[in-house]
């Protein structure tokens, strides 16, 4: 496979990038930067909120591109260059049919901060990973504030306990299953594609000349806006089907693999 043309690379985050403790290894550090020497520009494109991707990727944050809540919020340098957030009426229906189902946790994710009802300590713990920064609510219907995307989280299954019950709203919002225990709602447009999309034409490189790495549902749009698009050996069936090619899992290097071969084709 002749990677040379690549001028992009966009990875996600958990189940991707990040191991299964969470990790990003001292070896993507060490291709980042050999490979940034070299021209190649970067976009971390997860779920998470921006503060939680800067957490794990602090040492390069000033060089990336972040695409944080699946889309909905799109930085580089810290400038922002998109912000779509959901509409209020639509954001408070959902929240409604959410207080009915069991066993939900529900955040609503805004640009700088989270916000959600005092929380379990089980959940807490799962907080505080995806998290970086939130403030406790009374309540979240009728929320005054902006908001990026609603998360919700469920410990058995995201897929076979939420995503059912919310799936009606699919003709007006963005209903996606983030993981095995994530479903993520928000605006139409506020999904990775729109932003890789967005991105791509910011930095003047062609799908082409991109190369996405994902694992799950949420990032099924933007390996469709890469010519180079790699599932992780992780990946859910979806994104199986979808990529044009396979790597090893995220615990087996799988991202860094491919990019020690970009890095030996670059003159």
């Amino acid at each position: 496979m002749d990677l040379s043309p690549v001028k992009l690379v966009v990875t996600d985050m958990d189940g991707t990038l990040l191991n299964s403790r969470h990790e990003v290894s001292s070896r993507f550090f060490e291709l980042f930067e050999a490979l940034s020497m070299r021209g190649i520009q970067f976009a971390a494109a997860s779920g998470r909120q921006y503060e939680s991707i800067a957490i794990k990727l602090t040492p390069i944050l000033n060089q990336l591109v972040v695409i944080a809540e699946n889309g909905g919020l799109v930085r580089h340098q810290g400038r922002e260059l998109l912000s779509t957030p959901l509409d209020p009426v639509l954001r408070d229906q959902v929240l409604e049919r959410l207080e009915k189902i069991p066993g939900t946790h529900v955040v609503l994710c805004g640009k700088d901060t989270a916000y959600l009802k005092p929380p379990t300590p089980e959940f807490e713990r799962q907080l505080k990973e995806y998290y970086g920064a939130f403030e406790y609510l009374d309540r979240l219907r009728g929320f005054p504030g902006e908001i990026m995307k609603i998360a919700i989280y469920h410990f058995e299954s995201s897929e076979q306990y939420i995503f059912p019950e919310v799936k009606g709203f699919e003709a007006q919002l963005k209903v996606k299953v983030s993981g095995a225990h994530w479903v993520d709602v928000s605006d139409p447009l506020a999904h990775k594609g729109h932003a890789l999309d967005h991105v791509q034409k910011h930095l003047g490189i062609p799908p082409e000349a991109t190369m996405v790495f994902g694992d799950y549902n949420n990032d099924l749009e933007m390996l469709s806006q890469a010519k180079f698009s790699f599932a992780m050996a992780n990946a859910h069936p979806n994104v199986l089907k979808t990529a044009r090619y396979q790597t090893g899992s995220n615990d087996a290097g799988g991202v860094e693999s491919i990019l020690t071969r970009l890095l030996e084709q670059l003159p």
